[in-house]
């Protein structure tokens, strides 16, 4: 259950006392209040994690006027990153949905985090995958942990395999899951056993950390 008593800013869920605090940031079209991004916090909540969520000041502005906004430019977005993890505090493993993860991998470092998850990393922008979004991996130095749907159309399997990546990433690939990790029918897998899968392997990985 989301708790709005620490202030506006965040969205809290689970024990605020566990010693696994997890920072996370939206996508690039929805709000760290969408359904997705609920339900991937109150499924680590159910595992004692301490989760907070924030919004960009895009979206912000957008929910306090009704007006869709783009994304704001890359500083204003590593900016609110820093100020969201010095609110929160340290010792915190950040990430989020697809941009939101990929600023999280662009400041993890700097903010001294303890880890960093991407819920599907827009490795390239839709419909482009020769403009790819991997220079900073390659030299990746905090833990990561990229949960990616096998036929995500911003990074699948087929074309990640190949790309530089720091050995300080490790790819969970969630069967058949698009860029919501969600896979078809036909797949015969269902988006529960996708989800189980995505907080089974997050939870390891935190709980290394």
């Amino acid at each position: 259950m989301t708790d709005f008593t620490e202030g506006p800013k965040f969205l809290r869920d689970g024990p605020a006392g566990s010693e696994w605090r997890i920072l996370l940031a939206h996508g690039a079209r929805q709000p760290s209040s969408s359904p997705f991004m609920t339900r991937f916090a109150a499924g680590l909540a159910a595992r004692d994690f301490a989760v907070a969520r924030f919004d960009f000041p895009y979206m912000r502005i957008r929910a306090e006027t009704g007006r869709k906004r783009p994304p704001d430019r890359q500083p204003v977005l590593i900016q609110a990153w820093r100020d969201a993890f010095a609110e929160f505090g340290g010792n915190a493993v950040i990430g989020g949905k697809s941009m939101g993860g990929r600023m999280a991998s662009m400041v993890a470092y700097e903010l001294g985090a303890r880890g960093m998850v991407c819920l599907g990393y827009p490795f390239h922008p839709p419909g482009k995958p020769e403009k790819t979004r991997i220079e900073h991996l390659a030299e990746l130095k905090t833990p990561a942990m990229f949960l990616q749907g096998t036929r995500d159309t911003l990074g699948g399997i087929d074309e990640v395999s190949g790309y530089p990546l720091s050995k300080k990433i490790n790819i969970h690939w969630l069967e058949d899951g698009d860029h919501g990790l969600k896979p078809r029918k036909k797949s015969g897998r269902t988006e529960e056993q996708n989800w189980a899968e995505a907080l089974d392997a997050f939870t390891a990985f935190a709980e290394k950390r």
